[in-house]
């Protein structure tokens, strides 16, 4: 499963991080790490969502246009989708950008969080129309 969200902000904010200057770290790759636990840790988060081996997750985040975007894409060999796991993980490492910059930029705004694509479970396949 593919899913994406963005993480819109201030310019203050957006240059803190790309020229690495917020106090807490580096925003980018500790967000990556939060959205990879996020995606381990969907059963802990979501009621009746059921706990999957996951064979691999991989969360990029990207500046772009003043904003951070955020990609996640989860994979499992299992009876089931993984696409809870995927939006996880773009919601966690999204908000873990909130959380580093609040200090710079408090009116932060978290959107666009939706699943791209998706394949197996018992649901099937499923592709997102364009924006």
């Amino acid at each position: 499963a593919v899913a994406e969200a963005w993480v819109r902000m201030s310019t203050e904010a957006f240059d803190g991080i790309t020229n690495g200057q917020v106090h807490k770290g580096d925003v980018l790759r500790v967000a990556e790490l939060a959205g990879i636990q996020g995606a381990k840790r969907t059963s802990d988060l979501i009621p009746l969502c059921h706990p999957i081996p996951l064979d691999s997750v991989e969360v990029i985040l990207t500046p772009q246009d003043g904003s951070i975007h955020v990609h996640a894409a989860v994979s499992a060999h299992w009876r089931t989708g993984v696409e809870m796991e995927a939006l996880a993980a773009v919601n966690a490492a999204a908000l873990t950008v909130y959380d580093m910059v609040k200090a710079i930029d408090r009116s932060i705004m978290i959107d666009g969080v939706r699943l791209l694509q998706k394949s197996g479970g018992r649901s099937g396949d499923c592709v997102a129309s364009p924006k």
